[in-house]
């Protein structure tokens, strides 16, 4: 009996004992949509550069995101693509430190390959018959959107605005929509699925993107290091890779 009693106490401790050496430091990042890509892989080279690190995404809206965190959702990065998405967060006291403004990224037209509907152009979007997606006002690429209809003098009649650059970007890919206005580096990561026009309007809308440790962080050693990996010089490659531009 004495035999069976010392055998399960043993095993317990192994298993027990295996339990904590899988334990992984979890680092729980909210990032915009846009830098699903480049951040996917960041997090891939992190990991591989801090044993025992496990890095999370939720990519999302920087409205959406920003909401979350203000209602309570739990994480210890947030990376978002405009300042004043960060600055409602840090106006909700959410904030460890300073946010560190770490790429830039500009609008462009996504079609269809090949171009069929022949939108050369910014004005070509509010031609009768196009059909154009967009961001939602609130959305930091539609804010963007209309800084550049401001600057063009046009005004668009889209069919839908849309919570994330993400989704505009796939109502075009399923032929929802002759065209949709989302970044560069969206239309540059979907490959031959678009076709990216450039328009020199974009140039009055480009979005600086800033990024901060939590003050709710569970692991904020961890989350200020994260920090400091996109924003040095293995995080700035990879986004320059990926289309971003430098802040």
């Amino acid at each position: 009996m004495q035999r069976v009693a010392f055998a399960a106490v043993l095993l317990l401790a192994l298993l027990t004992g295996c339990g904590s050496g899988a334990e992984r430091d979890t680092v729980v990042v909210f990032a915009a949509a846009s830098l699903r890509a480049p951040f996917t892989e960041l997090g891939a080279r992190f990991e591989s550069a801090n044993p025992g690190a496990s890095v999370e995404f939720s990519f999302a809206g920087s409205s959406d995101l920003a909401t979350q965190l203000t209602q309570g959702a739990q994480a210890d990065v947030f990376a978002s693509a405009d300042a004043t998405n960060m600055d409602k967060v840090g106006r909700a006291g959410l904030l460890a430190g300073e946010p560190v403004t770490f790429a830039s990224n500009t609008l462009t037209i996504a079609v269809a390959p090949g171009n069929p509907k022949s939108i050369n152009g910014f004005r070509d979007l509010a031609r009768p018959g196009a059909t154009v997606v967009v961001c939602a006002p609130q959305v930091p690429c539609g804010a963007a959107t209309r800084r550049v209809e401001e600057a063009a003098g046009v005004d668009l009649e889209p069919v839908s605005e849309e919570s994330s650059v993400t989704d505009v970007l796939n109502k075009v890919t399923s032929g929802q929509a002759d065209a949709g206005l989302v970044y560069v580096t969206d239309a540059r990561d979907a490959g031959g699925k678009v076709t990216a026009v450039a328009f020199p309007e974009a140039n009055d809308a480009i979005n600086t993107y800033p990024i901060a440790t939590l003050e709710q962080s569970q692991n904020p050693e961890l989350a200020t290091k994260f920090v400091g990996f996109v924003t040095a010089e293995p995080g700035r490659r990879v986004l320059g890779a990926a289309g971003f531009g430098v802040p």
